[in-house]
């Protein structure tokens, strides 16, 4: 079984799951898990492990319009070096801080493999899942994507300090919580932006026709891709970029972009469920990022 199929498993066995976070009377909580061998490439700094693992719970929080309110992780290591825990803690912290979020601690684990479990808590008015989308809402995305298919070339190129900042992503949290009284449905990109439409079309019984030029590609990616066409599609497909994918009714588009300080950019509208999810008028296929992989 691989990692989607489980998902589904779970998704049948308990009605609440299906979101990036759970919404439990006012309150909003995930829980994810990093590896070293599929997560954090030869390189990655234990500070940027730390921003990046609890960045990731902290998207989860953003994608449901939640303030963030505290992180949690569990650490755990073949062996504790002291310098490496404290980098850890210090970018768990810092990128709680960076989002009006305080980490709070964890728990610390031997393990034979490099591996992080964190956990966002965070408040919202109301839930924002993956299922209000309607025909005729417009589908933005938040800043550009790529960032994550771009560090991992300069990770393998040896440039360890570019790919250690790229991976050091801003959770789109404040952008969250500015979209949630027009988002319709809304989730983050961390699968990639091709798998979180389906996903989102899934959810919500629809399609999406999406233009292909309309994509906001990350200038650090097509700095260093072989061509501005395989930037673009590694920009739709490659995932763990931690944007927003958001939907919304037209007439909420021009306030939702002005009250935004991240940039926000319409690629598309929600169609009918029968017409699938296409970009350019083609199938899109449903491919992105998935652990094991």
């Amino acid at each position: 079984m691989d990692e989607r199929a489980a998902l589904a498993l779970v998704g049948d066995l308990v009605t609440a799951a299906g979101d990036d976070a759970a919404y439990v009377d006012g309150s909003v909580l995930t829980i994810d898990m990093l590896h070293e061998t599929t997560d954090f490439p030869d390189g990655t700094t234990r500070y940027t492990a730390g921003w990046r693992a609890v960045g990731a719970s902290l998207s989860d929080l953003a994608a449901m319009g939640a303030e963030a309110v505290a992180t949690v992780a569990v650490y755990g290591a073949p062996d504790f070096d002291a310098a490496g825990l404290e980098a850890f803690v210090e970018g768990a912290t810092a990128v709680s801080e960076a989002v009006g979020a305080e980490y709070v601690g964890g728990d610390l684990d031997e393990h034979a493999e490099f591996t992080v479990a964190s956990a966002g808590f965070g408040r919202a008015e109301r839930r924002i899942g993956r299922d209000g989308a309607s025909p005729g809402d417009v589908v933005c995305v938040t800043g550009s994507l790529g960032r994550t298919a771009a560090a991992i070339r300069q990770f393998r190129a040896g440039d360890e300090a570019a790919g250690n900042e790229l991976f050091q992503f801003q959770p789109r949290v404040a952008a969250g919580r500015s979209l949630a009284p027009v988002a319709t449905a809304m989730m983050d990109s961390s699968d990639g932006l091709a798998r979180s439409l389906h996903q989102l079309g899934d959810a919500s019984d629809v399609g999406f026709a999406v233009e292909r030029e309309a994509i906001p590609v990350a200038d650090s990616l097509e700095s260093v891709a072989e061509s501005a066409t395989s930037a673009r599609e590694e920009a739709i497909t490659y995932g763990e970029d931690f944007e927003l994918v958001c939907t919304l009714p037209p007439e909420a588009l021009e306030k939702a972009t002005a009250a935004l300080e991240v940039p926000f950019t319409e690629i598309g509208r929600a169609t009918a469920p029968e017409r699938g999810i296409q970009v350019d008028g083609e199938p899109l296929a449903d491919t992105g990022f998935t652990h094991g992989e």
